[in-house]
């Protein structure tokens, strides 16, 4: 990453950190401008309203992810305006991005039994935690090897959420088993403030999925089947961590 970015980069997290913004938002919005740094280059402050517009349309995006993006990269340009850092918004003529309804997919059993049956150690417990407890990639690369709780009728897990919003999701004996076997902080150790980046668990899991499976059909998966056994959208919500039904 260009060195200027990076100081600007950590200057803006510690402004997000001032304003109470939640550790999970602030590791979204740093991995966004990681990547907009590696490809932008140059002084932040350089970039040009065009170039923005420009490489933000190269990029092979989900409309979803492309809405994330723009939030940050219009957060951050307006905070270099305001702090003096920049002259122009390189953001501000980025275009809206509406969102259409959500087109869940839900992992079937056979590419799911497929990925399983070729799947090492580390793999196979990035899928169940998609699967089983219904975990985004992002809240799996932060599990911390604590956050299994013992509770009155068996394990929970506590999973770190979207918006700095917690929540307990219950797990079978087996898996919490194999949580337990696991003796360093993070379930994922690796370069990321210790664990591995949201983007390298998603990589593994599509790697080890037949065809264009994604891990977070994984997710999909555990919601439909959360769904089917409940019958209430509310539990469900509640499962997967979402600010509304």
């Amino acid at each position: 990453m260009p060195a200027e970015w990076h100081s600007q980069i950590s200057a803006y997290l510690v402004a997000q950190r001032s304003a109470g913004r939640p550790e999970t938002t602030i590791y979204t919005r740093r991995q966004h401008l990681d990547h907009a740094a590696r490809g932008l280059g140059g002084d932040p402050w350089a970039v040009t309203a065009d170039a923005l517009v420009q490489w933000t349309a190269e990029q092979e995006w989900a409309r979803a992810t492309r809405h994330g993006r723009r939030t940050t990269f219009r957060g951050f340009w307006s905070w270099g305006v305001e702090t003096g850092r920049a002259t122009v918004d390189a953001a501000a003529g980025l275009p809206v991005v509406t969102l259409g309804p959500p087109s869940p997919r839900p992992l079937p059993a056979a590419p799911l039994r497929e990925a399983v049956a070729q799947a090492d150690s580390r793999v196979l417990l990035i899928l169940r935690l998609a699967t089983e407890v219904g975990m985004r990639r992002g809240e799996i690369a932060r599990a911390r090897t604590d956050d299994l709780e013992a509770d009155l009728v068996g394990w929970s897990l506590r999973v770190h959420g979207k918006g700095g919003r917690d929540r307990l999701v219950p797990v079978t004996d087996a898996l919490a088993a194999e949580i337990r076997q696991h003796s360093g902080d993070y379930l994922f150790p690796g370069r990321e403030d210790g664990h591995l980046s949201a983007r390298y668990v998603g990589r593994l899991a599509a790697d080890a999925l037949p065809g264009a499976w994604t891990l977070h059909a994984g997710r999909h998966r555990f919601a439909t089947l959360a769904h089917r056994e409940s019958r209430d959208l509310l539990i469900v919500q509640d499962l997967l961590g979402h600010a509304s039904p």
